[in-house]
Protein backbone atom coordinates (compact mmCIF):
# COMPACT_ATOMS: atom_id res chain seq x y z
CA UNK A 1 0.00 0.00 0.00
CA UNK A 2 1.50 3.17 -0.80
CA UNK A 3 1.66 6.45 1.06
CA UNK A 4 -1.48 8.02 -0.46
CA UNK A 5 -3.49 5.14 -0.07
CA UNK A 6 -2.08 4.31 3.32
CA UNK A 7 -3.66 8.11 4.01
CA UNK A 8 -6.58 7.63 2.52
CA UNK A 9 -7.33 4.93 4.71
CA UNK A 10 -6.13 6.23 7.41
CA UNK A 11 -8.36 9.17 7.28
CA UNK A 12 -11.47 6.64 7.18
CA UNK A 13 -9.87 5.00 9.84
CA UNK A 14 -9.69 8.63 11.80
CA UNK A 15 -13.89 9.37 10.85
CA UNK A 16 -14.96 6.22 12.48
CA UNK A 17 -13.15 5.58 15.54
CA UNK A 18 -14.99 8.62 17.73
CA UNK A 19 -17.99 6.91 17.21
CA UNK A 20 -17.47 4.18 19.79
CA UNK A 21 -20.05 1.47 18.61
CA UNK A 22 -21.87 1.25 15.06
CA UNK A 23 -24.47 -1.19 12.69
CA UNK A 24 -22.69 -0.85 9.38
CA UNK A 25 -25.59 -1.10 6.44
CA UNK A 26 -23.70 -4.04 4.37
CA UNK A 27 -24.76 -5.00 0.76
CA UNK A 28 -21.54 -7.23 0.53
CA UNK A 29 -20.65 -4.54 -2.56
CA UNK A 30 -17.40 -3.07 -3.26
CA UNK A 31 -18.25 -0.01 -0.75
CA UNK A 32 -19.43 -1.87 2.24
CA UNK A 33 -16.71 -4.19 2.22
CA UNK A 34 -14.57 -1.54 2.71
CA UNK A 35 -16.66 0.43 5.48
CA UNK A 36 -16.96 -2.95 7.40
CA UNK A 37 -13.41 -3.72 7.29
CA UNK A 38 -12.75 -0.40 8.45
CA UNK A 39 -15.37 -0.13 11.20
CA UNK A 40 -13.89 -3.54 12.83
CA UNK A 41 -10.19 -1.89 12.61
CA UNK A 42 -11.28 1.24 14.14
CA UNK A 43 -13.69 -0.16 16.39
CA UNK A 44 -13.03 -3.25 17.33
CA UNK A 45 -14.88 -6.81 16.57
CA UNK A 46 -17.00 -6.27 19.52
CA UNK A 47 -18.15 -2.88 18.43
CA UNK A 48 -19.16 -3.19 14.68
CA UNK A 49 -21.70 -4.72 13.60
CA UNK A 50 -22.78 -5.53 10.22
CA UNK A 51 -26.73 -5.76 9.33
CA UNK A 52 -28.02 -7.02 5.69
CA UNK A 53 -31.18 -7.20 4.53
CA UNK A 54 -33.20 -10.28 2.99
CA UNK A 55 -35.04 -8.71 0.16
CA UNK A 56 -36.15 -9.40 -3.41
CA UNK A 57 -34.65 -6.83 -4.66
CA UNK A 58 -31.40 -7.64 -3.83
CA UNK A 59 -29.09 -10.88 -5.70
CA UNK A 60 -29.07 -13.47 -4.02
CA UNK A 61 -24.95 -14.16 -4.85
CA UNK A 62 -24.81 -10.85 -3.05
CA UNK A 63 -26.62 -11.53 0.32
CA UNK A 64 -24.32 -15.04 -0.04
CA UNK A 65 -21.28 -13.14 -0.11
CA UNK A 66 -21.83 -11.34 1.97
CA UNK A 67 -22.22 -13.43 4.65
CA UNK A 68 -19.40 -15.64 3.70
CA UNK A 69 -16.99 -12.33 3.94
CA UNK A 70 -18.31 -11.44 7.50
CA UNK A 71 -17.65 -15.21 8.38
CA UNK A 72 -14.31 -15.01 7.07
CA UNK A 73 -13.33 -11.49 8.76
CA UNK A 74 -15.02 -13.09 12.34
CA UNK A 75 -17.27 -9.86 11.69
CA UNK A 76 -20.89 -10.53 13.73
CA UNK A 77 -23.58 -10.50 10.56
CA UNK A 78 -27.34 -9.74 11.36
CA UNK A 79 -29.53 -10.54 8.37
CA UNK A 80 -33.03 -8.19 8.45
CA UNK A 81 -35.90 -9.64 6.53
CA UNK A 82 -37.29 -6.54 4.18
CA UNK A 83 -40.69 -6.79 2.03
CA UNK A 84 -39.80 -3.92 -0.35
CA UNK A 85 -43.11 -4.64 -2.36
CA UNK A 86 -45.19 -3.77 1.09
CA UNK A 87 -44.01 -0.55 1.16
CA UNK A 88 -46.46 2.14 0.21
CA UNK A 89 -45.63 3.56 -3.32
CA UNK A 90 -42.54 1.44 -3.99
CA UNK A 91 -44.25 -0.95 -6.57
CA UNK A 92 -45.83 1.92 -8.64
CA UNK A 93 -42.04 3.15 -9.31
CA UNK A 94 -41.70 6.92 -9.14
CA UNK A 95 -38.87 8.43 -9.89
CA UNK A 96 -38.13 9.25 -6.26
CA UNK A 97 -38.41 5.27 -5.71
CA UNK A 98 -35.26 4.59 -4.09
CA UNK A 99 -35.98 7.45 -1.38
CA UNK A 100 -39.09 5.43 -0.45
CA UNK A 101 -37.50 1.96 -0.15
CA UNK A 102 -34.20 3.95 1.70
CA UNK A 103 -36.38 5.56 4.81
CA UNK A 104 -38.21 2.14 5.03
CA UNK A 105 -35.62 -0.13 5.28
CA UNK A 106 -32.97 2.48 7.13
CA UNK A 107 -36.12 2.73 9.51
CA UNK A 108 -35.31 -1.06 10.02
CA UNK A 109 -31.81 -0.83 10.63
CA UNK A 110 -32.34 2.08 13.03
CA UNK A 111 -34.89 -0.23 15.37
CA UNK A 112 -31.78 -3.07 14.77
CA UNK A 113 -29.50 -0.61 15.69
CA UNK A 114 -31.86 1.09 18.88
CA UNK A 115 -32.26 -2.96 20.54
CA UNK A 116 -28.20 -3.22 20.55
CA UNK A 117 -28.09 0.23 22.01
CA UNK A 118 -26.34 1.62 18.93
CA UNK A 119 -26.67 5.27 17.80
CA UNK A 120 -24.46 5.22 14.65
CA UNK A 121 -25.54 3.35 11.30
CA UNK A 122 -22.98 3.52 8.89
CA UNK A 123 -23.73 3.57 4.86
CA UNK A 124 -21.52 3.15 1.69
CA UNK A 125 -22.18 6.08 -0.26
CA UNK A 126 -18.77 7.37 -1.89
CA UNK A 127 -17.67 10.56 -3.42
CA UNK A 128 -18.74 9.69 -7.12
CA UNK A 129 -22.54 8.89 -6.00
CA UNK A 130 -22.47 12.56 -5.23
CA UNK A 131 -22.50 13.04 -9.08
CA UNK A 132 -25.68 10.88 -9.91
CA UNK A 133 -29.82 10.67 -9.33
CA UNK A 134 -29.40 9.24 -5.95
CA UNK A 135 -32.73 9.95 -4.23
CA UNK A 136 -32.08 7.43 -1.38
CA UNK A 137 -29.01 9.60 -0.38
CA UNK A 138 -31.86 12.13 1.26
CA UNK A 139 -33.33 9.87 2.73
CA UNK A 140 -29.87 8.52 4.70
CA UNK A 141 -29.48 11.90 5.37
CA UNK A 142 -33.12 12.66 7.20
CA UNK A 143 -32.74 9.79 9.30
CA UNK A 144 -29.23 10.30 10.70
CA UNK A 145 -26.83 7.54 9.15
CA UNK A 146 -23.43 8.66 7.74
CA UNK A 147 -21.74 7.99 5.07
CA UNK A 148 -18.03 7.80 5.91
CA UNK A 149 -16.59 7.02 2.47
CA UNK A 150 -18.03 10.48 1.17
CA UNK A 151 -16.71 12.05 4.53
CA UNK A 152 -13.53 10.98 3.93
CA UNK A 153 -13.24 12.06 0.15
CA UNK A 154 -13.14 8.48 -1.48
CA UNK A 155 -13.95 7.56 -5.20
CA UNK A 156 -14.71 4.41 -5.96
CA UNK A 157 -11.41 4.08 -7.81
CA UNK A 158 -9.61 5.06 -3.93
CA UNK A 159 -11.69 2.50 -2.55
CA UNK A 160 -10.43 -0.06 -4.63
CA UNK A 161 -7.25 1.02 -4.20
CA UNK A 162 -7.46 0.88 -0.51
CA UNK A 163 -8.91 -3.12 -0.81
CA UNK A 164 -6.18 -3.75 -2.90
CA UNK A 165 -3.45 -2.43 -0.38
CA UNK A 166 -5.45 -4.79 2.02
CA UNK A 167 -5.14 -8.10 0.57
CA UNK A 168 -9.53 -8.04 -0.60
CA UNK A 169 -10.74 -10.01 -2.84
CA UNK A 170 -13.75 -7.32 -3.52
CA UNK A 171 -10.96 -4.76 -5.13
CA UNK A 172 -11.96 -6.23 -8.20
CA UNK A 173 -15.98 -7.31 -7.94
CA UNK A 174 -18.12 -5.54 -10.35
CA UNK A 175 -20.28 -3.01 -9.26
CA UNK A 176 -23.92 -4.36 -8.30
CA UNK A 177 -27.06 -2.28 -7.78
CA UNK A 178 -30.58 -3.31 -5.80
CA UNK A 179 -32.73 -4.96 -9.14
CA UNK A 180 -35.19 -2.51 -9.15
CA UNK A 181 -32.89 -0.42 -10.71
CA UNK A 182 -34.02 -2.53 -13.76
CA UNK A 183 -36.97 -1.11 -14.27
CA UNK A 184 -38.15 2.64 -16.24
CA UNK A 185 -39.80 4.93 -13.90
CA UNK A 186 -43.51 4.46 -13.83
CA UNK A 187 -43.35 0.90 -14.70
CA UNK A 188 -44.78 -1.58 -11.82
CA UNK A 189 -42.19 -3.61 -10.10
CA UNK A 190 -43.68 -6.76 -9.24
CA UNK A 191 -42.32 -9.99 -7.40
CA UNK A 192 -42.73 -12.03 -10.63
CA UNK A 193 -40.34 -9.55 -13.01
CA UNK A 194 -37.78 -8.90 -10.02
CA UNK A 195 -37.27 -12.90 -10.07
CA UNK A 196 -37.55 -12.64 -13.98
CA UNK A 197 -34.46 -10.31 -13.70
CA UNK A 198 -32.16 -11.79 -10.93
CA UNK A 199 -32.46 -15.71 -12.58
CA UNK A 200 -31.38 -13.57 -16.06
CA UNK A 201 -28.52 -11.61 -14.49
CA UNK A 202 -27.44 -15.01 -12.63
CA UNK A 203 -27.86 -16.85 -15.62
CA UNK A 204 -25.15 -14.21 -17.59
CA UNK A 205 -22.73 -14.09 -14.47
CA UNK A 206 -22.42 -17.76 -14.75
CA UNK A 207 -21.27 -17.61 -18.27
CA UNK A 208 -18.63 -15.38 -17.41
CA UNK A 209 -20.40 -12.00 -17.90
CA UNK A 210 -18.65 -9.88 -15.52
CA UNK A 211 -20.12 -6.51 -16.11
CA UNK A 212 -24.11 -7.18 -16.88
CA UNK A 213 -28.03 -5.96 -16.36
CA UNK A 214 -30.85 -7.15 -17.60
CA UNK A 215 -33.39 -3.89 -17.89
CA UNK A 216 -37.20 -4.93 -18.25
CA UNK A 217 -39.64 -3.26 -20.49
CA UNK A 218 -43.21 -3.62 -20.72
CA UNK A 219 -46.59 -4.39 -18.25
CA UNK A 220 -47.64 -7.10 -20.78
CA UNK A 221 -45.13 -8.65 -22.82
CA UNK A 222 -41.87 -8.34 -21.05
CA UNK A 223 -38.78 -7.29 -23.33
CA UNK A 224 -34.77 -7.67 -21.49
CA UNK A 225 -32.59 -5.06 -22.75
CA UNK A 226 -29.51 -6.30 -21.80
CA UNK A 227 -26.29 -4.28 -21.44
CA UNK A 228 -22.79 -6.08 -21.03
CA UNK A 229 -19.34 -4.51 -21.31
CA UNK A 230 -18.42 -3.53 -24.46
CA UNK A 231 -15.34 -6.67 -25.13
CA UNK A 232 -18.36 -9.06 -23.94
CA UNK A 233 -20.62 -7.26 -26.96
CA UNK A 234 -19.42 -9.34 -29.55
CA UNK A 235 -19.27 -12.73 -27.77
CA UNK A 236 -23.12 -11.92 -26.29
CA UNK A 237 -23.88 -11.29 -29.84
CA UNK A 238 -22.29 -14.52 -31.80
CA UNK A 239 -24.20 -17.61 -32.13
CA UNK A 240 -24.31 -20.31 -30.42
CA UNK A 241 -24.49 -18.13 -27.33
CA UNK A 242 -27.00 -15.56 -28.45
CA UNK A 243 -29.55 -18.38 -29.33
CA UNK A 244 -28.76 -20.02 -25.92
CA UNK A 245 -29.22 -16.94 -23.88
CA UNK A 246 -32.61 -15.76 -26.22
CA UNK A 247 -33.83 -19.39 -25.53
CA UNK A 248 -33.32 -19.05 -21.50
CA UNK A 249 -34.89 -15.62 -21.45
CA UNK A 250 -38.17 -16.84 -22.85
CA UNK A 251 -38.01 -19.77 -20.79
CA UNK A 252 -38.34 -16.98 -17.72
CA UNK A 253 -41.23 -15.32 -19.50
CA UNK A 254 -39.92 -12.69 -21.33
CA UNK A 255 -41.10 -12.37 -24.97
CA UNK A 256 -38.22 -11.12 -26.63
CA UNK A 257 -34.32 -9.93 -26.09
CA UNK A 258 -32.25 -7.62 -26.95
CA UNK A 259 -28.50 -6.71 -27.06
CA UNK A 260 -28.34 -2.86 -25.90
CA UNK A 261 -25.36 -1.75 -28.47
CA UNK A 262 -24.37 1.06 -26.15
CA UNK A 263 -22.78 -1.54 -23.79
CA UNK A 264 -23.67 -1.39 -19.91
CA UNK A 265 -23.85 1.84 -18.19
CA UNK A 266 -24.14 2.46 -14.48
CA UNK A 267 -27.56 3.67 -13.37
CA UNK A 268 -28.93 3.97 -17.34
CA UNK A 269 -32.12 4.06 -16.06
CA UNK A 270 -31.76 7.42 -15.08
CA UNK A 271 -30.75 8.66 -18.39
CA UNK A 272 -34.36 10.30 -19.08
CA UNK A 273 -34.08 11.57 -15.74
Amino acid sequence: MNKEIRNNYGKLLDIIRPCGRAVVAFSGGVDSTLLAYAAVEALGRENAICVTARALCFPAREQKEAAEFCEAQGIRHAIVDFDELGVAGFAANPTDRCYICKRALFTKFMAFANEEGIDTIFEGSNMDDSFDYRPGLKAVRELGARSPLQEAGLTKKEIREILRGLGLAAWDKAPLACLATRFPHGEEITAEKLVMAGKAEQFLYERGYRQARVRVHGTGSLVARIEVGAEDIARLAAAPERLEIGEYFKSLGFKWASLDLSGYRAGSMNEPL
